[in-house]
């Protein structure tokens, strides 16, 4: 299923939980995107990342 390359990030599982507190399963899914990130050799590799590894990559150091 999703999983982030980079993180290791996967879907988790709990209980949507009504009014009258009658527990179903649900399931939280990372937000995978396809997108390609510059080795520091100058060569280009398309992974499938979450967005906060996306965001956490892009800032300047």
């Amino acid at each position: 299923m999703a999983k982030c390359q980079i993180c290791g990030k996967k879907p988790s599982f709990g209980h949507n939980v009504s009014f009258s507190k009658r527990r179903t399963n649900r399931m939280w899914r990372p937000n995978i995107q396809k997108t390609t990130i510059t080795n520091n050799d100058g060569s280009s590799v398309q992974v499938k990342a979450c967005t906060q590894c996306i965001r956490t990559m892009s800032k300047v150091r």
